[in-house]
């Protein structure tokens, strides 16, 4: 698969992360226990920790970038990021759904009974937003190395399916009905392909760019594993082992391909 041309990867990477993560939110919502997705939280977890840690930071240094410069991007773009979200400018759907695929799950669609059309919408282009940054950010990492390109994706994947299966129950407490807010959501995600496309124009003609890119998106990694994901692990009473378990999982599987990606 690698020795498909670069943009033609980025596009199959931003195009499988989506579908992917959309059927895994539909198939939680649809009908597998919800509590497989507080399971998934925790695999997520450690994907984008390692991802960010062992595959992203290292090759934003060997790319030639210093750790005078590596680490003052990587602090600014977790503040950056919080910032963002604070405003809803870049919204990873985890303030309002802080309690989806939870054991209280069941009470969260009384909870945003209130929301209307216009909210609704709202989760919609944030969440597009967030797609387009993913696509930005996946096509860093591919310019820089396409294995690289490969775990970014599945570290994008792993963190979109509790994110969309938030979207999805956000939406269906609106009053959408289960087929238009898969659709839309489908739609949404498409952002990611532009942003793939973008990514790769721009930074294809800029490539002493790519580090700091790659050392954001080390930072978007981070700041939804801690900030978003964590949060969720804090209020689990039941499963802990499988929590810890999986969680090294998700790190395993980073580590297995750690010694590929460079």
């Amino acid at each position: 698969m690698t020795s498909l041309p670069v943009l033609a990867q980025i596009l199959l990477a931003c195009l499988l992360g989506g579908v992917l993560s959309l059927l895994a939110a539909a198939l939680v919502l649809f009908g597998l226990p919800r509590r497989w997705l507080t399971y998934a939280v925790s695999f997520s977890i450690g994907v984008l920790l390692a991802t960010a840690m062992l595959h992203l930071l290292p090759e934003a240094l060997e790319l030639g970038l210093t750790p005078h410069e590596v680490f003052p991007v990587l602090l600014a773009g977790i503040l950056g990021f919080f910032a963002l979200e604070k405003f809803a400018i870049w919204r990873h759907a985890h303030g309002n759904d802080s309690h989806a695929g939870s054991p209280s799950c069941e009470n969260h669609t009384h909870d945003h009974h209130h929301l209307h059309g216009g909210e609704a919408v709202g989760i919609l282009v944030g969440d597009g937003f967030h797609n387009l940054t993913d696509g930005l950010l996946i096509a860093a990492a591919f310019l820089a190395d396409p294995m690289l390109g490969w775990a970014a994706t599945l570290a994008v994947v792993a963190h979109e399916v509790p994110q969309e299966a938030g979207d999805f129950a956000i939406l269906l407490a609106a009053g959408w009905q289960r087929g238009r807010a898969l659709f839309w959501n489908g739609v949404s995600s498409l952002a990611s392909l532009l942003g793939g496309v973008v990514g790769f124009l721009a930074l294809e003609e800029a490539q002493t760019w790519v580090p700091y890119i790659i050392t954001l998106a080390a930072a978007s990694f981070v700041y939804i594993a801690i900030a978003d994901l964590m949060p969720r692990l804090k209020r689990e009473q039941q499963g802990i082992f499988w929590h810890g378990l999986l969680l090294a999982a998700g790190i395993g599987v980073m580590l297995l391909g750690s010694g590929h990606a460079h």
